[in-house]
């Protein structure tokens, strides 16, 4: 079953069972796919459905931080949920120590050794961790290896 024949199954089951929250997000998500679809022309396979979820979900978290410094808890504890009804779709994340690994292969095969070469590693490293690691977090990791 497709990524996207899953988010329509789920659909129909939150809409069988009155969940309107995880309706909404649903239908949010798959409005989002067909919209890449239309822009692109053509139909997503599940690794581009997973980069809408993906950026669906880094949306959310860069909401959240504006809600916080805006006082909002209620709009934080939405955007929490809501990301936590989507990462179901998305793969198993990494670990911070599975993340540190990999930036450190990816360093030592670029041959990186300062902060000028984060754009080698940056290219190396994210088709290995897209969907499974926050590029935030990844960034953050390969600026502190190369110091």
């Amino acid at each position: 079953m497709s990524l996207m024949e899953k988010l329509t199954a789920d659909m129909k089951e939150a809409m069988k069972q009155g969940e309107k929250e995880r309706l909404s997000v649903i239908r949010l998500v798959r409005g989002a796919v067909r919209q890449a679809e239309i822009d692109g022309k053509k139909i997503l396979s599940d690794d581009e459905v997973i980069g809408v979820i993906t950026k669906e979900v880094k949306m959310r978290r860069d909401s959240i931080e504006e809600f916080e410094r805006g006082k909002r808890a209620d709009l934080v504890k939405k955007a929490e949920e809501e990301i936590s009804l989507l990462m179901p779709y998305l793969p198993s994340q990494l670990s911070i120590d599975e993340v540190k690994k990999i930036v450190e292969e990816a360093v030592a095969e670029v041959g990186a050794t300062t902060t000028k070469d984060m754009g080698k590693v940056m290219g190396a490293l994210m088709p290995r961790v897209k969907g499974r690691a926050d590029g935030k977090l990844v960034n953050e990791i390969v600026r502190s290896i190369l110091k």
